[in-house]
């Protein structure tokens, strides 16, 4: 196998890895109250309320949970915004196709997801921050910027050298 074929067949699988990943992050935008309460129930905290939780992730799990479960008494309307921020991933893993087709002229999504990458973590830190949400999943909110950007940083650096490699012909 040729260097072209060998950068190819690693920009496709970053490609499809990065788009898989992206719509599995936003199909969970959707059912918030389920995944709240499996969590609940894989930490043992199942019957007990924010006031009685043992633990900091406990409170913290529980108080997500008991205020899902008011929005859904009382808004159910609201979780429509997370069904668009689902949308949304599902778009920009749409427009990753492009650099699925033609990684050297579609580059510039690479780019571009690498700047949104990085946006991520000050967008964590600070939004966060005045909406209550504890420091520590801040961090974990964080590290999809941080994760996401390593199957675009090998795909943008194989998407270069394979346009050396073509241009070298």
């Amino acid at each position: 196998m040729n260097r072209e074929q060998i950068l190819r067949r690693r920009l496709k699988r970053l490609t499809w890895f990065f788009i898989v990943s992206l719509v599995i992050s936003g199909a969970t935008a959707m059912p918030l109250n389920w995944e709240v309460g499996l969590l609940v129930r894989w930490f043992g905290l199942a019957g007990q309320t924010s006031a009685t939780a043992p633990t900091e992730l406990g409170r913290w799990l529980l108080t997500a949970q008991e205020a899902l479960q008011a929005v859904t008494a009382t808004h159910p309307l609201l979780f429509y915004g997370t069904d668009w921020l689902a949308f949304g991933h599902f778009v920009i893993a749409l427009a990753f196709v492009g650099a699925l087709r033609e990684p050297v002229r579609n580059r510039w999504l690479f780019d571009f997801g690498l700047i949104a990458c990085a946006m991520v973590i000050p967008f964590a830190l600070v939004f966060g921050a005045l909406r209550g949400i504890p420091f520590w999943w801040r961090l974990i909110d964080c590290s999809f910027g941080v994760f996401g950007a390593i199957p675009l940083w090998f795909g943008r650096r194989y998407s270069l050298e394979l346009e050396h490699h073509l241009s070298g012909r």
